[in-house]
């Protein structure tokens, strides 16, 4: 459930019409509801009551804006990071450094430096070269680093092929076969913590089954490690858990994915970390556009051209990803048409053949999820700029991300005087 309904033929965001920010903001601009954060946030935890011992930290790269991480660290939310700017990010907005996890496969020097320097909850380590590095640095000051060592499963996680991680080909975490020998190499240094294991097989699932199978192979491994002399205390099960992008898509809820985690890991003995991003962020979110003209086209359907592009929303032209499109205004009135922006290039296109609601120039719509990987992966490609951020609070708004203009950008360049 989220809160953006129709009230009296005009779609609102909670309490405010969206054509009000539209008038003040402009468009295109993506407008978050607090309300659906914290909707969404209360129910992943609730569903999750069956685990005594647990953090949830979200996947800031699902949605980095200050005020959306605030929201969260309010709802008693960590954060997952994986880049020494989102670490600073989490902080900013309050998250304590120990509810801290540091991701990702290729942590700098930097990173790990002010990973130790913030004193956050966790590193996750994705290889023995990384574990050796942290260490070293970690003993240079006296220190233990405190570290889960992530873990490749090999499950397809039957997620789209640029978000699977737990694939034997994929670039993230030590493969399971040598996850014994890398486990009893790096908890002998002396400047690591070593103190269990993490895996992340992918994003936006629809299926319990792979993980269920990934979280097996984790409960395995816990055993032979045991056995081998390790005490293992925290096991970070990553995220993933996808949302309905489209009618007809029936994911599973927080409470089913809360009661098969507490059922694999009932006899593990463990701390549990959890990092959801999209399934909190995605549908607390839409992309408000303004349609620039209907062009007609040959013997297809028209283009309907916004003002939004694949700058704005990359996913469409990354991932041929889905989000539903719908009026603002709608008229009752239905079209088949090519949703396009104006970058020149045929992948600024946000669905071919789309049964939507009949546009004209003029008329606002929305693309619906994008809370969630839509302003964070934005770019200013064609000179575009990058749009505002809105949070809504009940009948308020604020803006919560300016409007970056292509000008403003343009300020950062220099033309050297040899030129």
């Amino acid at each position: 459930m989220d809160h953006f309904a129709l009230k009296n033929g005009v779609l609102h965001a909670e309490d405010v019409p969206l054509p009000r920010i539209a008038e003040e903001v402009g468009t295109p601009v993506y407008v978050y509801s607090r309300a659906t954060l914290e909707r969404h946030a209360r129910v992943f935890r609730e569903g999750l009551e069956g685990v005594p011992q647990k953090l949830i930290a979200f996947a800031v790269k699902a949605n980095p804006n200050l005020a959306v991480l605030k929201v969260l660290q309010q709802q008693g939310f960590g954060a997952d990071v994986v880049s020494g700017g989102e670490l600073i990010r989490a902080l900013a907005a309050g998250m304590a450094p120990e509810m801290i996890v540091f991701s990702g496969v290729g942590k700098t020097r930097a990173e790990l430096e002010l990973g130790l320097d913030k004193g956050i909850g966790q590193f996750n380590i994705e290889s023995r070269e990384e574990g050796r590095e942290l260490a070293e640095l970690a003993a240079a000051r006296g220190e233990r680093a405190p570290a889960c060592l992530r873990i490749n499963p090999d499950v397809d996680a039957k997620t789209h092929e640029k978000i699977s991680t737990g694939k034997a080909e994929n670039k993230f975490g030590i493969p399971l076969v040598h996850a014994r020998e890398a486990y009893d190499e790096l908890a002998s240094l002396q400047g690591l913590n070593l103190r269990g294991v993490a895996v992340h097989i992918g994003s936006q699932l629809l299926d319990l089954e792979p993980l269920e199978t990934a979280f097996a192979k984790v409960g395995k491994l816990i055993e032979d490690l045991r056995a081998a002399g390790h005490t293992i205390s925290h096991v970070d099960l990553g995220g993933g858990l996808g949302v309905p992008y489209r009618a007809g898509e029936n994911p599973p809820s927080p409470a089913e994915y809360g009661a098969m985690v507490a059922r694999v890991t009932k006899d593990w003995g463990v701390h549990l970390t959890f990092e959801p991003g999209r399934v909190i962020a995605g549908n607390a979110g839409v992309l408000l556009t303004q349609v620039v003209r209907v062009k007609r086209g040959g013997n297809g359907p028209p283009f309907v051209i916004v003002d939004s592009a694949m700058n704005d929303l990359a996913r469409p032209a990354l991932y041929g990803a889905w989000h539903d499109f719908i009026a603002v205004e709608p008229s009752g009135e239905r079209m088949t048409a090519n949703i396009v922006g104006p970058i020149c290039e045929t992948g600024d296109t946000f669905a071919r053949d789309r049964e939507c609601d009949a546009l004209v120039a003029g008329d606002l719509a929305v693309f619906c999820t994008g809370g969630a990987y839509g302003a964070s992966m934005a770019s200013s490609y064609n000179s575009r700029g990058f749009v505002p951020e809105v949070l809504v609070d009940g009948d308020r708004y604020a803006v919560v991300a300016d409007r970056i203009p292509a000008a403003a950008i343009m300020d950062a360049e220099r033309v050297p005087d040899w030129l």
